[in-house]
């Protein structure tokens, strides 16, 4: 069973705008109409010899051909497309529709069922008040084609000019129907796509809200805790000179004050750190070093727990920012995996240029069902009352999402949890100036 998160770089930039993705598609399914247009004329003239206006037709498709290219030109461009943008380009579509018609026939023209596609496309890309505006428009060159235009030639070939007529109606019934499912599909898939990703950001939105509510919390709690831990101190320090306590009694009270002196520095360093994911002026270390401070450092608090460790990869390895919060990511993880099987715990890293593995293993109970949707949420814990309070997972998960990582959870055969985090290294990598 596993839990796993992927989260993009940036979900406010993996947004693209629809009505581009959309004027892409437009442009593909020009070139495709064009061509069927193209084709449809040749065939008119060289097989049933019909005596249509060339030069205004060709002229048309050209003009639509070129524009066709500056579209495809100016989508190369980074500026932002509207909607109506996109909705003017419908409306040109049929007005080149509506021009070729009228030098083939006009509403007697079988092809003039093509003016449902822009209007399809206009209902499933854009507004409701768009797509009445091209009802309208649709409606109006229609109208004006049942009076105005130039009449088909009769066929020169021994062919029915009625069945001609009807195959041409297939003809464009079969264009339209598979141009309009195809843009259809496509364009279902990029308002899923869209609001997949802004369900995305809204859940990004309030994980930060309650990131800052906690970071409040934290500080608060900070500045609470330096009186105590100065209390406790000074009184572990007389107790450890003492001269009426065991030796025994004296070495624990030692652990006692280390111990101590390491929360104040824990609470001290969180001012200089809060409010930064990085410290452009900190320290550089390569990446196997960063990993193994971080391991010894958590094996002195935590004494007693056996580990073993693995690391490998591209040697020398990269040199990285020793980046705060990210060492704090796997310290938590390392303090769950501790909690549940403090004898038996692996640790294993490998990594290449470009991005690091951490995989963090323990032999406790693993995860159930529901602990594995539930897993990564604010104050969820699977330990006892009064053990935890379900945050270490939670802020592990928000920082690896900060900096592009992903986290997986699964459980390992014959017991135990497995968590593992893979970090880009783009993310830490030091900045080297030109």
């Amino acid at each position: 069973m596993s839990l796993k998160y992927k989260y993009p770089m940036n979900p406010a930039s993996a947004l693209f705008s629809s009505f581009a993705i959309n004027l892409r598609r437009l442009v593909v399914l020009r070139c495709i109409a064009l061509s069927g247009q193209l084709i449809v004329v040749w065939v008119v003239v060289a097989n049933l010899h019909m005596a249509l206006p060339l030069r205004p037709l060709i002229g048309i498709i050209a003009a639509m051909a070129l524009f066709n290219f500056l579209t495809w030109l100016r989508m190369r461009r980074p500026w932002s497309v509207v909607e109506a943008e996109l909705f003017a380009h419908l409306v040109l579509d049929v007005a080149a529709l509506t021009a070729l018609l009228y030098f083939s026939g006009g509403a007697t023209n079988p092809f003039v069922i093509l003016y449902l596609l822009p209007l399809a496309l206009t209902a499933a890309a854009l507004p409701a008040g768009y797509a009445w505006a091209m009802v309208a428009v649709s409606i109006a060159c229609y109208t004006l084609l049942l009076f105005y235009y130039i009449p088909l030639p009769q066929s020169h070939a021994e062919h029915d000019d009625f069945g001609l007529h009807v195959y041409g109606m297939w003809l464009g019934f079969l264009l339209s129907a598979g141009l309009i499912a195809w843009f259809a599909v496509r364009m279902g898939e990029t308002r899923r796509s869209r609001d997949r990703l802004l369900a995305q950001m809204r859940e990004d939105e309030l994980r930060n809200e309650r990131i800052v509510a906690l970071g409040t919390l934290a500080a608060g709690a900070a500045h609470e805790l330096g009186t105590p831990l100065s209390t406790m101190a000074v009184l572990s320090k007389e107790m450890e000179h003492d001269a009426g306590i065991s030796p025994s009694m004296r070495e624990n009270v030692s652990v006692l004050r280390q111990q101590i002196d390491r929360c104040k520095s824990i609470l001290s360093s969180l001012s200089a750190s809060a409010g930064a994911s990085r410290a452009e002026g900190g320290r550089s270390v390569r990446l196997e070093n960063y990993l193994a401070d971080i391991v010894n450092h958590w094996q002195e608090m935590r004494r007693g727990v056996s580990v073993r460790r693995h690391f490998e990869g591209t040697q020398p390895s990269p040199e990285i920012i020793a980046e705060q919060t990210m060492s704090q990511a796997i310290v938590n993880i390392l303090n769950n995996a501790a909690d549940s099987s403090p004898e038996n715990i692996d640790i294993g890293a490998r990594w290449n240029e470009q991005e690091l593995v951490l995989e963090i293993s323990d032999r406790g109970a693993g995860l159930t069902p529901d602990a594995v949707r539930a897993a990564g949420q604010p104050f969820f814990t699977t330990k006892a009352p009064g053990q935890g309070l379900g945050l270490g997972l939670f802020l592990a998960h928000a920082t690896l999402r900060r900096l592009g990582g992903s986290v997986q959870m699964y459980n390992r055969e014959g017991g135990g949890l497995c968590t593992q985090l893979v970090m880009p290294l783009s993310s830490l990598r030091v900045k080297r100036s030109s």
